[in-house]
């Protein structure tokens, strides 16, 4: 699989590059036209398995055993397994031959993107195979891609028939599913809509192929105030395999019921998803499609869940009736399975697998008492047996269990609904139905139907459909050509009737079997399939042409139930598909781009100095782009406060002469200044594709380049600046701006840059905050408002203080405790008692330079944002001490974030007006009187008020866990009379000079010191006083002093 599958009807011919070199799309069309270079063949299997497990409990523990082990079928109760001898060539089942040897298919050997290894192999048999003598269908490593769509996850009553996403239940299966999954299997996507769950795992080769994941959730169900609950629907997942091959996957749970409305509902459920999904426009390569696609545009299709169509006109006790001899074992199955002799004179036919690296077609051999075809034969000249002599086809047989199966299906809603056009008509396929009705089964039994009071009928409810982009082409063109022979049948009828006459005899002679399109796109119930006796029913691959223009083939190579799978009243259904498709090379890719980058700037102009610039990011901008000169842009996606992203260029000198460029920094308007977006970094490094520290470094700000050479330039966007985020969340300001790669005596390149802003409890006044809802956070409230900007302040209040300061005071004082003894335990996490005011003074801090602090510090804020308690962001790996210090630093961070702070300008004003010597009390008694002043005009704005109350009360628990005192230390702290200028003097009552006995002077001072130095920090953290950033020195100075008073005063209490 080497070659590159092409529709010829598509040019593969290099486009010769144009001499003008002004073409500014000459580039992409270039490399597009040498696609054949970079694009190979690939084959995978895809397991598509869904299951409605019915609320039941413990379905978990069975998801391993049928889905990737393969195990729970039944050959007996399976028409086509029935008859399956272990010798085949089955592409999909493995079986174990009497317990003694395994034997698998001719193509066991797991087959994935980007390898080509040996079809041929064979495996001993563990001892669980030998003692297991079933039938398995093929799963662990050979499967590519697993597809897993499961129904009533959770159980629908009418409380939880909402649109919600439970993480409990998705956690549940996706490591039910991970366990059970070779190591390295990938999530590829995940998405729940109630009771629906969708889960796609990729191997390692093909997850590194797959892009462009595209999830879509469409509820159907009860019809309320809110619109359509999701207890009913469709979950649609959208993949793009090798940047060629679309594929798309429905997992869907339609209306049940018996009667005609149900049926009427399935149906516009059907159409409301097909309808309704619209994934995002694919990305290839940074260029972005005009428009999203929607159903119907990818080249694969596969359609999987519980349907809920049921059996029309047969009495549910008959149906019951009849299926249960077969389950009972009445019709002595065992004694027709393939491999036994059925009368004196039977044949038993048997695979050939003598030859299995053959490519053309398998040709049974025949064992009979009379006369020997095998293929080593010496008797050339013997004649084949006549048809009749064959073993009788189960669909003949009347005892056997595909004959009751077909004289079923007559009676199925879903064959009649394609007949009629009113759902799954547009191309839709599936798999001969050869094992039992999927629904419904008593819990526990491999095949009692349902015995409950209302006896429901069996139905094949579970069913998974497929169709190609051949198929819907084909649809299309019929409902064209009906349209088409409409319009001729009421022109003829306007001409009159003998002119009719005469056209239908033209028509008649004039008929070409070849250009008849009406017997395309067969559904269930039309007469015309073609019959082949001794079709033994191979699967083949169908050939399929890509959107974008590739041969692609697939087949379905099993599709069937696991009947012993007893857990919930519906039994799983599984369908395997072999996958033949096309896939870029990222590294041929890469190659051709800069051999035709190269080579389109030589054209240009050999004498001046060119690069070209490729963004190496998954988004660009510019949709409509394609010249690899930086122009279309770089699209950073969502960016949050503090949290760092990054794209990078890689900078390709094509010209014939060195090149010098370097950013230059971008003219203002307003005061005609140069400067670099502050949210922006970028700097040029020798390599991406190295984790040395030396590859990752900086070159300089100027980089000069040979013709030929490479340069990798990391723009990194990182919003930090407190006002910028203010600004972002009000809206007045976007994350847009335009990098300039100046080239010495060549171009410029203008490189747009974009993000999307994440909307951050960060920067945001206190009157916001509190309306801020307590589920959810700042995100889940953007969310339900579907818009940014400031919260208004019209808005309901649900709190009377930030959530956020609340969650960050109450880990601070736990850490403190936690601090204090691991102290005791532990030689590195020493307190550093001798630095004041420890873990809020920034200078103090010993951990702030750690490889992970800026990973945890984004951790805390994201939890803060989503309203996640804090502690469970840091792992508890993570020293206490770094934790502490970590936690506090986003406190000071979001008390510095708030734009009216804590003590507002207005509330500063007052306090200032009432209290001119606050910061300078005299005797005890002044303290109390400035701390009920204080008190008395917070009152005023009772939020601020108590937000006050939360961070001082912290403030001096932190200081009695890391600076404590006793009893008579306090008292001999409190007594103290301070001096002018803020100094204090030991003055004791009743003692005269001296000191107490059993009072420590020093760890007096270095209480006094903290309580100091906190007070410094806070005060200018929480406090609004205007006029402080355009004071003096010495005016500044009283201010600090001030506003340090009004949180030390209660800090001893």
């Amino acid at each position: 699989m080497s070659s590159t599958n092409r529709d010829p009807s598509i040019s593969s011919e290099p486009e010769p590059v144009e001499e003008t070199a002004s073409n500014l799309h000459s580039l992409s069309r270039a490399v597009h036209a040498r696609r054949p270079e970079y694009v190979k063949s690939h084959r995978i299997r895809i397991k598509v398995g869904s299951w409605n497990v019915a609320g039941c409990p413990g379905t978990d523990k069975d998801l391993a055993s049928w889905f990737v082990d393969g195990k729970g079928v039944d050959p007996q109760l399976d028409a086509k397994l029935a008859r399956t001898n272990v010798s085949e060539n089955s592409e999909a089942v493995e079986a174990t031959d009497n317990g003694n040897s395994k034997v698998q298919t001719s193509e066991e050997s797991r087959v994935s993107s980007g390898t080509q290894r040996e079809l041929n192999s064979s495996a001993e048999p563990t001892q669980e195979e030998k003692e297991d003598p079933t039938v398995r269908l093929l799963g662990g490593e050979k499967v590519g891609l697993y597809v897993l769509g499961l129904q009533e996850i959770v159980d629908l009553n009418i409380v939880t028939q909402t649109f919600y996403s439970d993480l409990r239940a998705i956690a549940k299966w996706q490591d039910a599913l991970e366990a059970a999954l070779p190591k390295g299997y990938t999530l590829v996507a995940s998405e729940q809509l109630v009771g629906l769950l969708l889960l796609i795992y990729a191997s390692p080769e093909v997850a590194e192929t797959i892009s462009n994941e595209s999830t879509v959730s469409v509820g159907t169900g009860i019809y309320g105030l809110l619109g359509y609950w999701g207890n009913k629907g469709g979950i649609t997942s959208r993949i793009v395999l090798g940047e060629t091959t679309r594929l798309a996957f429905t997992n869907c749970h339609l209306a049940s019921g018996h009667d005609q409305a149900s049926l009427d509902r399935r149906c516009w459920d059907y159409n409301r998803i097909m309808t309704q999904t619209k994934f995002t426009p694919v990305n290839t390569g940074g260029v972005i499609e005009d428009e999203g696609e929607k159903l119907g545009d990818e080249d694969f299709a596969f359609w999987l869940g519980d349907l809920n169509f049921r059996l029309d006109g047969l009495p549910g006790e008959d149906i019951r009736r009849l299926l249960m001899l077969h389950t009972r074992g009445e019709y002595d199955l065992s004694k027709k399975q393939t491999g036994e002799a059925f009368s004196e004179d039977g044949v038993i036919v048997l695979r050939n697998n003598e030859d299995d690296g053959s490519e053309g077609s398998n040709t049974p051999g025949m064992i009979s008492r009379e006369a020997s075809f095998d293929k080593d034969s010496s008797d050339e000249n013997a004649e084949l047996p006549d048809p009749d002599d064959f073993i009788p086809d189960p669909h003949d047989d009347p005892a056997s269990i595909q004959t009751t199966i077909n004289s079923l299906l007559p009676h199925d809603q879903l064959q009649r609904i394609i007949k009629e056009r009113k759902a799954f008509h547009e191309g839709w396929h599936e798999g001969d139905i050869t094992f039992l009705p999927t629904y419904k089964y008593d819990v526990g039994t491999v095949g009692l139907f349902d015995s409950s009071e209302k006896q429901r009928a069996p139905s094949w409810c579970d069913r998974i459909l497929y169709r190609t982009r051949a198929d819907v082409s084909r649809y299309e063109k019929k409902c064209q050509d009906e349209i088409e022979a409409k319009k001729k049948d009421e022109e003829m009828k306007q001409r009159g009737i003998d002119k009719a006459v005469d056209a239908d005899e033209s028509v008649l002679f004039d008929y070409d079997p070849a250009t008849d399109s009406s017997a395309d796109n067969l559904s269930y119930g039309d007469p015309t399939y073609d019959y082949d006796e001794y079709d033994e029913g191979e699967n083949t691959l169908e050939h399929v042409i890509t959107k974008e223009g590739f041969v692609d083939k697939i087949s379905l190579d099993i599709y069937t139930s696991h009947q012993r799978i007893m857990s919930s009243d519906h039994k799983p259904l599984v369908a395997m598909f072999t996958l033949e498709y096309d896939a870029v090379v990222p590294e041929l890719k890469a190659k051709v781009y800069a051999e035709v980058a190269r080579e389109l700037d030589r054209v240009e102009n050999e004498g001046r100095p060119g690069v070209t610039v490729i963004i190496d990011g998954k988004d660009s901008v510019d949709k409509n782009r394609s010249v690899a000169d930086g122009s279309e842009g770089i699209d950073f996606g969502e960016i949050g406060f503090l949290r760092r992203e990054s794209r990078s260029l890689t900078i390709a000198n094509t010209g014939g002469v060195s090149a010098k460029f370097n950013f230059v920094e971008k003219p203002s308007v307003l005061d005609d200044v140069t400067k670099h977006p502050p949210w922006l970094n970028f700097k040029f490094v020798r390599s991406l594709l190295h984790d040395d520290e030396e590859a990752q470094d900086s070159l300089g700000n100027e980089i000069t380049l040979e013709p030929g050479e490479t340069v990798n330039a990391v723009i990194e966007a990182h919003v930090h600046d407190l006002a910028h985020v203010r600004a972002l969340n009000d809206e007045t300001a976007q994350l847009e701006d335009v990098l300039i790669l100046r080239v010495i005596d060549g171009r410029d390149h203008f490189i747009p840059i974009k993000a999307t802003w994440i909307p951050t409890c960060f920067g945001r006044s206190l009157e916001e905050l509190i309306r801020v809802p307590r589920d959810g956070g700042i995100r889940a409230l953007v969310k339900e408002r579907q818009e940014g900007g400031s919260i208004p302040y019209t808005m309901e209040v649900h709190k009377s203080s930030p959530s956020e300061l609340f969650k960050l005071t109450e880990v601070v004082e736990s850490l403190a405790e936690r601090v204090i003894a691991d102290e005791n335990m532990l030689e590195e996490a020493k307190v550093p008692r001798d630095k004041p005011a420890w873990p809020f003074d920034k200078d103090s801090w010993q951990t702030a330079n750690s490889a992970d602090h800026e990973e945890l510090r984004a951790a805390i804020i994201e939890a803060l944002e989503e309203d996640r308690p804090v502690m469970d962001s840091i792992g508890a790996d993570v020293l206490a001490l770094k934790r502490l210090e970590i936690v506090s630093e986003v406190l000071l961070l979001f008390l510095r974030s708030m734009p009216d702070g804590i003590v507002t300008t207005a509330l500063w004003a007052k306090i200032e007006q009432a209290l001119p010597g606050l910061g300078d009390a005299k005797t005890p008694q002044d303290a109390d009187a400035h701390r009920s002043a204080v008190l008395d005009i917070l009152s005023t704005a009772p939020y601020c008020n108590i937000s006050f109350v939360f961070l001082t009360s912290m403030l001096t628990r932190v200081a009695n866990e890391l600076a404590p005192l006793s009893k008579d230390e306090l008292d001999a702290l409190s007594s103290r009379r301070p001096r002018a200028g803020g100094k204090r003097s030991l003055s004791f009552r009743g003692r005269g000079s001296g000191l107490r006995e059993g009072v420590d002077e020093l760890a007096i001072q270095r209480r006094l010191a903290w309580e100091r130095r906190a007070a410094e920090v806070f005060g200018d953290a929480i406090c609004r006083a205007p006029g402080l950033l355009g004071a003096g020195a010495k005016e500044r100075r009283a201010l600090e002093e001030r506003m340090r008073g009004v949180v030390e005063v209660f800090l001893r209490t």
